[in-house]
């Protein structure tokens, strides 16, 4: 979902994680991240949303926020303004949506060429590119990264089952040192840290956007008792389950889910469907 903010000032959060809002701030909140849209009096933006898979060029660890400027504003606001006006205009059919689907890819293509100016990824990381050797191998910074990387995508897909190290590494054919040292050059934190950050995240996000009785998050995170998630939740988080719902303010937080239709857009802040 993208959040382009027209008029105001205020901030908007993407996974729990405030980002000041005005003119030309432009957001991005992938599938499964949690939102909670600014309400403050005057704030107003255009806001895109689309089905998860409609498009393939987005990189889902990549930064949340741009704040744009001078000639990038420019085309970004006009890619947006076209879109909206063919949305109104075409909503029906497969030159339509064969249509919309190319701008959006445009749009985001376009997104991806922005500067970064400093943001960073969901959760704080930033992945060095590394340099490649004289031979044409690998230079050990990028090996290192291309580690991180794959150890990040067995972990989203296995942080349900597994927090242990050694079962990734050996679904990986590495040793656990060398996941750890990846990990350090990429963050600056142990794999295993790596690990119970992405189950934290998770645990805050079904905590701040679902109804779900506590216990039931902890054994679907793979904790079958609840104490053992209440401890390894306060160690990572700093507070209770209970606390930290509790204490989780107004308006309620949403998470991106895949959507129902392919493309719309929407203008102030209007919610996920």
């Amino acid at each position: 979902m993208l959040t382009l903010v027209t008029v105001g000032h205020g901030s908007h959060d993407v996974d729990f994680e405030s980002h000041p809002c005005r003119p030309g701030t432009l957001l991005l909140a992938r599938p499964g991240q949690v939102i909670r849209l600014g309400d403050q009096p005057g704030l107003d933006a255009v806001v895109v949303y689309w089905r998860d898979g409609t498009v393939h060029v987005d990189d889902p660890y990549g930064p949340s926020r741009w704040q744009l400027a001078g000639e990038d504003e420019d085309a970004v606001i006009n890619e947006v303004s076209q879109l909206v006006v063919d949305c109104q205009r075409n909503r029906s059919g497969e030159r339509a949506a064969a249509l919309l689907r190319h701008q959006l890819t445009v749009l985001l293509l376009r997104i991806a060429l922005l500067p970064t100016g400093g943001d960073t990824g969901p959760a704080g990381t930033v992945v060095p590119a590394g340099t490649a050797a004289p031979d044409g191998t690998e230079a050990p910074e990028t090996a290192g990264a291309g580690t991180f990387e794959r150890l990040r995508a067995e972990v989203e897909r296995s942080y349900a089952q597994t927090r242990r190290v050694e079962d990734y590494a050996r679904r990986l054919d590495c040793s656990v040192r060398t996941l750890t040292r990846a990990c350090l050059a990429a963050t600056g934190r142990s794999a295993k840290q790596v690990v119970d950050d992405r189950v934290a995240l998770e645990a805050r996000r079904l905590l701040a956007a679902t109804d779900l009785p506590i216990a039931d998050i902890g054994r679907r995170l793979g904790f079958p008792e609840p104490t053992n998630f209440g401890r390894f939740f306060q160690r990572e988080v700093g507070r209770s389950p209970g606390a930290f719902r509790g204490g989780l303010r107004r308006p309620v937080a949403v998470r991106v889910p895949g959507q129902r239709r392919p493309l719309s857009v929407a203008t102030r802040w209007d919610p996920v469907p």
